[in-house]
């Protein structure tokens, strides 16, 4: 299960293919192998026009943009501005929206508008940030004293798929870097790869067996503290074989959704209801549905710009996890971004009964049609900006309804860029063949 340099376990207290995440040159410190294809493609400037203006940030460039309004509880920064929130809710068609959105490009007058911001959504893939909260606050247990020995275990602690990771047809990128090719297959079985890369592959591409990998291990560095470090597959297979089925669905509860609860964001705004692949369902279970509201995320968002989520150094890591540095989707997808740097999760959920309409079709549901855009926006104007933007319009795709939405906001927010602005225009959206990574 585990393979480590114990050598330094003393630093340590003893006891989906959808957008493309994480700075380019992150490759030395993170060890995620397609990073280092993406910096040699760079490196010996080979024509890549996947890449906007946007994407070309290094790590030193990501900074945390409410470091000086750490204090401040969400009651005041949150705070609507009826000038704002009125031209904002002008744009919202109907009921199927939700919104909330945070003008931070003056960190010391931020300026806050909210649509039904408070009705609850399923939220798909943007539930996987909790994961990831989940991971980062385990982790932090292990090793509270400083950020390096987190990073070293991300980067060296190499952990297998099994059953966990199996199951979804959604692909990852695997990069040989002594062949120098990239493959894009599903996961299977026998996969090994670190903890960073098991989170790349959750957070970047949406796969929903890394996410239940991920899930795991902070299940077990919660049940075994330092021992999680000298783990093998025989303790793994045994603990999850051995312990009874609700007290490992009560661990996976509260391992994802204790953190969430920490940082101030009720239940009722966000909450996780189990794994995201169907393989450890004989193991654990789900308690309770997941939800997700526009206000519940964007407190989320708002801690990670404080460097709240853990500590600075982990704010900073989560926010580099989410930057955007190859094609973008829905919601960024819009060319008024192109020079902007985002971070970004995009989730959907659907439902189609085929008895009323056989032709309904992929994200366009008639049950239920989820689509989930959480963004933030730094343009090189310093104007910077989050959105948490919800949907539930049956029988649309509306992927091209956010994109719109997209521009429309950063047109009210971001006013000072005037250059070569066309009018904004809602058209079809036409999904790439890997869109279906969120």
């Amino acid at each position: 299960m585990k393979k480590l340099f114990y050598f330094t376990i003393s630093f340590c207290i003893i006891l989906s293919f959808g957008f493309i995440s994480y700075p380019i040159d992150g490759y030395e410190s993170t060890g995620i192998s397609r990073l280092y294809h993406l910096r040699k493609i760079q490196v010996d400037s080979i024509p890549y026009n996947r890449i906007p203006a946007g994407a070309y940030l290094n790590l030193a460039d990501i900074k945390l943009n409410l470091k000086s309004r750490s204090k401040d509880s969400m009651d005041v920064l949150l705070k609507e501005d009826d000038a704002f929130t009125k031209e904002v809710r002008a744009l919202f068609p109907g009921s199927g929206y939700s919104a909330a959105i945070l003008d931070m490009s003056n960190p010391e007058d931020l300026k806050y508008a909210a649509y039904r911001e408070h009705v609850g959504y399923q939220p798909g893939s943007v539930g996987k940030l909790a994961v990831l909260v989940a991971l980062m606050t385990e982790l932090s247990e292990l090793c509270p004293d400083a950020w390096e020995d987190r990073a070293f275990y991300l980067k060296n602690t190499r952990v297998t798929s099994g059953y966990w990771g199996t199951g979804d047809h959604h692909t990852i990128p695997v990069y040989d870097i002594e062949k120098n090719k990239l493959t894009k297959r599903r996961v299977v079985a026998s996969d090994e790869f670190s903890l960073y890369e098991w989170l790349d592959h959750m957070v970047s591409v949406s796969n929903n067996g890394a996410a239940s990998v991920v899930y795991r291990e902070a299940m077990l560095m919660r049940a075994f503290g330092s021992e999680y470090f000298f783990l093998n597959q025989e303790k793994t297979d045994a603990f999850f074989k051995e312990t009874s089925r609700d007290s490992l669905t009560n661990l996976a509860h509260a391992v994802v959704n204790e953190p969430l609860l920490n940082m101030g964001i009720a239940e009722n705004d966000w909450k996780l209801g189990g794994l995201f692949t169907r393989g450890p369902e004989k193991y654990v279970g789900r308690k309770g549905g997941s939800i997700g509201t526009p206000k519940g995320l964007m407190q989320f968002l708002v801690k990670l710009e404080q460097g709240a989520i853990v500590d600075h150094e982990t704010s900073l890591e989560m926010k580099r996890l989410l930057y955007s540095t190859d094609r973008r989707i829905r919601y960024a997808r819009s060319p008024r971004l192109d020079s902007a740097a985002v971070y970004f999760k995009s989730g959907s959920y659907y439902k189609c009964d085929r008895t009323k309409n056989p032709n309904c079709s992929d994200y366009a549901g008639n049950v239920f049609n989820y689509m989930n855009s959480v963004i933030i926006v730094e343009h090189p104007n310093g104007t910077k900006y989050i959105v948490c933007l919800m949907s539930n319009v049956l029988n649309k795709n509306s992927a091209g309804a956010h994109m719109y939405l997209a521009s429309k906001i950063d047109d009210i927010i971001n006013k000072n860029n005037k250059d070569n602005k066309t009018e904004v225009k809602e058209e079809v959206y036409k999904d790439d063949a890997d869109d279906s990574g969120n």
